[in-house]
């Protein structure tokens, strides 16, 4: 009910408007708790003393957290409850195999490669992609299409590039926020996939699954080929070691691209990145995803066990 019917009758509004400010909400809203905090602290402190001060801070921190945590729910954390896209697709596990992950990525390989100088030869427009998106949440039964946001600009971009986190969907506000230092090829993908989740997709892999429809059905070259890219290194790495000799070579474009994420992502902390790893792990386990943050690659599982024509 909440998935299909409650969510998805406040979630365009709720995107609409907060696309009209210029700047992340969660930024403003941050700063408004911080700010208010401090000061109620600063005034117990000085009427009361600070030992008194400091249990008052406490008990604050706790009411804000369980306020946010109802509002995550409300706003958006109640998707984790829905019914998995495998139980409502044409899926068949038995489609899952090795071989079928082999031809897949050469199919990959051979997208990649015809694909590369067109995606390089013109800037992705997100407005082409979103026409995609709004086929892929037809194609796969979503009763309402979702809205979907421009990016924003936030302070957690310094976060985001110490951490290597590539995108966030904001509970709450239902904004979207982006790693700037995403790569050309890297963006469209990356902006589908947390569309997916401003849509009630909060799987990790069902979002993923979702943003690869999108952008392999896309009419915009940079979103295809970055589809493509995605769907390359979930193949390829599942594959086993002996196998991966198998699949064709990738043209020297895209290895260079697949080099140059590899060169972001190694100019992030490794400290930070495990940390943030092992927080966000324990949030998905937290909200019923078992694998956590392995849930990612189950993507592939998606796309190899469902029965669905895509282009």
């Amino acid at each position: 009910m909440y998935s299909r019917s409650i969510y998805l009758s406040f979630q365009p509004y709720l995107t609409t408007m907060s696309s009209l400010a210029p700047i992340a909400l969660l930024d403003v809203a941050v700063g408004i708790v911080v700010a208010a905090l401090i000061l109620l602290f600063v005034r117990s402190w000085r009427g009361e003393g600070l030992l008194r001060a400091t249990a008052r801070s406490i008990w604050r921190l706790l009411v804000t957290a369980a306020v946010v945590y109802l509002l995550f729910l409300a706003s958006w954390g109640l998707n984790y409850r829905r019914v998995p896209l495998e139980q409502k697709l044409d899926f068949d596990r038995s489609r899952i195999t090795h071989q079928a992950a082999l031809a897949f990525a050469s199919t990959a390989v051979e997208q990649l490669n015809a694909g590369h100088a067109a995606a390089h030869a013109q800037t992705f427009q997100p407005e082409v992609l979103e026409y995609a998106f709004a086929g892929a949440q037809q194609l796969i039964g979503s009763p309402v299409p979702a809205t979907t946001a421009r990016s924003k600009r936030s302070l957690a971009e310094i976060y985001f590039r110490y951490a290597a986190i590539d995108g966030m969907t904001v509970p709450v506000f239902l904004e979207v926020i982006l790693n700037p230092d995403l790569l050309a090829v890297e963006r469209p993908s990356v902006l589908a996939h947390e569309w997916a989740h401003l849509a009630g997709y909060a799987d990790e892999s069902e979002a993923s699954f979702i943003a690869w429809i999108a952008g392999v059905r896309s009419a915009d070259p940079v979103a295809r080929y970055s589809a493509w890219l995605d769907a390359y290194g979930l193949a390829y790495n599942a594959l086993p070691r002996p196998m991966r000799a198998d699949v064709p070579r990738l043209d020297e474009g895209p290895r260079a691209d697949l080099d140059a994420i590899r060169a972001r992502y190694a100019r992030s902390s490794a400290t930070v990145r495990r940390a943030a790893r092992g927080a966000y792990d324990s949030y998905l386990k937290a909200n019923r995803i078992d694998e956590g943050i392995e849930n990612y690659a189950q993507a592939l599982q998606l796309i190899l066990g469902t029965e669905m024509r895509v282009n």
